[in-house]
């Protein structure tokens, strides 16, 4: 790869490269939508093909895609922090928006060495990324910390599960901390990170089941944004 080529086309079914996956290491899978942004990190142990459904397991990771939303494949190793690559994959729809995107963790080495043997072609790009926008901070009031500043006060343990076209992923854990910064809600530990834009949950849906109580985030038309924390009571964890 010449240092030009830092974004090229996968030419390959999209469930040939997730098979890829678990030689790449710690990575992060990434689902994002409507202000919502659900990452869990750390290395895939399996990769698996369930009916039209691909599942990508490990104990960091339980994630299902519809392979065949994914209409085109970018890498991208043009992302550089403190003189490491932080090579990325994009799974875009037939629109050329993410369904869903895979963040490497190790460096290039082992990303390159998961590709080798792919198809690619470099991309041509025209002009350069768009800035992040600045964000206002998020209010102390904003209706999005509601289920969070609850796990937290009652110390019961959730799952933050994330849905959207052809991907949805959830994580299970404890919440110790919420941190609002940079405009977006923030919930981060070791194998997860949710980022959820300020404003973007207008109320919830609660739902009392045996055991637990389940928000589901609604925006200010009242649709579901793809966003569900469920809390367990502790008797039944």
């Amino acid at each position: 790869m010449t240092e030009q080529a830092t974004r090229r086309i996968l030419r390959e079914p999209a469930d040939h490269v997730l098979g890829k996956l678990p030689l790449v290491g710690k990575l992060m899978i990434i689902g994002k939508r409507n202000g919502v942004t659900h990452e869990r990190i750390g290395p895939v142990a399996t990769v698996t093909a369930e009916g039209e459904w691909i599942f990508c397991r490990g104990d960091h990771h339980d994630s299902r895609i519809d392979p065949g939303l994914v209409a085109s494949i970018v890498a991208d190793t043009s992302s550089v922090m403190q003189g490491q690559v932080y090579p990325r994959l994009d799974f875009n729809d037939a629109r050329g928006e993410p369904v869903f995107s895979v963040v490497g963790f190790d460096g290039l080495e082992p990303f390159e060495q998961a590709l080798a043997g792919l198809r690619l072609e470099t991309e041509e790009i025209d002009g350069a990324r768009p800035e992040r926008p600045e964000r206002p901070n998020v209010a102390d009031d904003d209706p999005g910390l509601k289920p969070f500043n609850l796990a937290i006060e009652t110390a019961r343990p959730v799952v933050i599960a994330f849905s959207g076209p052809g991907f949805d992923q959830s994580w299970s854990g404890i919440v110790e901390k919420v941190k609002p910064a940079m405009g977006f809600i923030n919930v981060m530990t070791s194998d997860f990170h949710l980022h959820l834009l300020g404003g973007a949950v207008a109320s919830w849906v609660e739902r009392e089941e045996i055991g637990a109580t389940t928000f589901c985030a609604l925006d200010a038309g009242q649709k579901e944004i793809g966003l569900n924390v469920r809390l367990v009571a502790a008797a039944s964890n």
